[in-house]
């Protein structure tokens, strides 16, 4: 439980606020900023173009002349300063309320389609094999999506398969890529440069801007992925073309 747990609050450009909470990657204080963030979406006037949440901040772009309306008498930052303030001592002591959406992925991780497996075997001293069972016994939390759309960063990796970024990203990196760096692991939603150590690739479409709900994946999501053999990886790949 998180009661009580100090913040700050501090402006972003001319139009955009934060409120942070601080500290490391932490699932009950994500938790803490989806609940924030649930609150925030109910309130959300046409004045409020983005609420975007992270590890352990929440983020308002605003139209400031339209936020300046709804202020009165006081300056547009102070308005939403005060309305965060609010919002957040409405929160519940007990976060554990909150349900979450579980996302099964299908994954292979044949090693045509799985570039770092073997550095990662070499560096951990496990076989490809321990590698993937690590992988796929644990359930991830999706902590935010960043980097690009429908890019999800996710955790907590177990420390026997934690790994460095790769010292010199790739130029290119596969849609649907899954990778590790750090005590995260990931989803390349498209083709794109990248330094996470890959390790196997689904079939799945991470991001459809043509879907009402473009983002396979959404902040608070717990995923489990289980490992499919590369010949359901093509004929899988092949239903989502």
């Amino acid at each position: 439980m998180l009661q009580n747990t100090p913040y700050q609050i501090y402006a972003i450009g001319d139009q955009g606020i934060t409120l942070d909470y601080g500290g490391e990657m932490n699932e009950l204080l994500n938790k803490k900023i989806f609940q924030l963030y649930t609150l925030l979406k109910k309130w959300q006037p046409e004045a409020i173009l983005d609420i975007i949440p992270a590890y352990h901040s929440i983020s308002l772009i605003y139209d400031l002349i339209k936020v300046k309306k709804l202020a009165g008498t006081i300056t547009a930052y102070q308005f939403l300063e005060m309305k965060l303030r609010e919002i957040e001592a409405q929160l519940i002591g007990d976060i554990t309320v909150l349900v979450n959406r579980t996302k099964e992925i299908p994954v292979c991780y044949d090693v045509s389609l799985a570039p770092d497996l073997d550095e990662l075997a070499k560096m951990h001293q496990l076989s490809h094999e321990e590698i993937i069972e690590i992988h796929i016994q644990q359930t991830y939390r999706v902590y935010m999506i960043g980097f690009m759309p429908g890019f999800a960063y996710m955790g907590t990796v177990d420390d026997r398969i934690a790994s460095p970024r790769k010292s010199n990203p790739r130029l290119q990196v596969p849609a649907g890529s899954v990778g590790i760096a750090g005590t995260q692991t990931g989803i390349y939603p498209f083709i794109s440069p990248g330094g996470w150590q890959i390790i196997g690739q689904t079939p799945l479409v991470l991001f459809d801007a043509n879907k009402e709900n473009p983002t396979l994946l959404e902040p608070g999501d717990q995923v489990r992925f289980h490992k499919i053999s590369l010949e359901e990886f093509h004929h899988l790949k092949n239903k989502m073309d």
